[in-house]
């Protein structure tokens, strides 16, 4: 069976990372989409790793040909997600599994409408803001405006697929995992299987 592309979204503080990190650890055949950036490596990224490091050439070639699912720039550099690694995954049977902001998930909403959105929310704004704070490593500045941050990416969790509420990593990982198996019980990944038997 051909894997599905979820993309999972939500504020700074919100705990995506662990999330995202623990979920591997429990789920099989799963893979982690890895962004192309115009920026240099850092000390100990590898290529094909944390990143595909390409060229400003090589990715305004790559937007001219329509090779990202969804693309920005940031503080002069340019990201991107590139279609070519996330359609090899799923061909293989793999699910994929997108970490990006509000706005790069609509960009790829609108080309992939099939892919499956899942924001996570923390249990109330109150744990968000301590989450934040409780971090030590951010101006009182800088918490300020990821909490306004986050007040606007809470208006875009109407729209997607599946709210999950991180109360715990593991509760947050299991619901994770019931939407994965769900998704694959829908009838447009299952009628084929039943076409084939007839």
């Amino acid at each position: 069976m051909k894997g599905r592309t979820f993309i999972i979204t939500g504020p700074s503080g919100v705990g995506k990372g662990t999330i995202i990190q623990e979920l591997f650890a429990r789920q099989p055949k799963l893979y982690f989409s890895v962004s192309a950036t115009t920026r240099g490596p850092r000390p100990g990224e590898e290529n094909g790793v944390h990143y595909h490091f390409i060229s400003r050439e090589q990715f305004e070639q790559w937007i001219q040909e329509d090779a990202f699912l969804e693309h920005a720039e940031y503080v002069g550099n340019c990201y991107g997600t590139p279609k070519k690694y996330v359609d090899e995954a799923m061909d293989r049977g793999e699910d994929v599994i997108l970490d990006i902001e509000v706005q790069g998930a609509e960009q790829v909403y609108r080309k992939r409408p099939d892919a499956v959105r899942i924001f996570i929310a923390p249990p109330s704004w109150e744990e968000l803001e301590h989450r934040l704070t409780g971090r030590g490593t951010e101006s009182a500045d800088k918490v300020r405006s990821r909490l306004a941050r986050a007040k606007e990416e809470f208006h875009f969790a109407a729209d997607y697929d599946y709210i999950v509420i991180n109360n715990t990593v593991e509760e947050a990982v299991e619901e994770i995992r019931a939407i994965i198996r769900a998704e694959h019980c829908r009838p447009a990944q299952r009628l084929p299987l039943l076409n084939a038997a007839l």
